[in-house]
């Protein structure tokens, strides 16, 4: 009988692999993306440095007093791409490297 392979285990390993080619440099960061049940998290990274220049959640007042409804929501995730979407103009970023993480969005 054929062992089930372990979904945590291959979504790292996906995500090890997408990051040997997808790397932030500080004109153009790179966008990771965490989803929870109930949450919703982004965040611009730049991998030079090491350091995140903006981050946006459902969790953030700015984005709780906009958002109606469930915040794992698809209107959550709206708010959240808004926000950080705001705050990468306000820093003069306009592009970005989608990092997904192993999951498919």
């Amino acid at each position: 009988m054929l062992k089930q392979p372990d979904r945590k285990v291959s979504r790292e390993r996906r995500h090890r692999r997408l990051r040997k080619k997808i790397f932030g440099l500080p004109e153009r960061p790179r966008l990771a993306v965490f989803r929870s049940l109930r949450h919703i998290y982004a965040q611009l990274i730049d991998d030079t440095k090491g350091i995140t220049l903006a981050a946006a959640s459902t969790l953030d007042p700015e984005v709780k007093q906009n958002l109606t409804g469930n915040p794992g929501s698809v209107a959550g995730a709206k708010a959240v791409g808004e926000a950080i979407a705001r705050r990468a103009l306000a820093k003069g970023i306009t592009k970005v490297v989608f990092d997904r993480g192993g999951h498919l969005y």
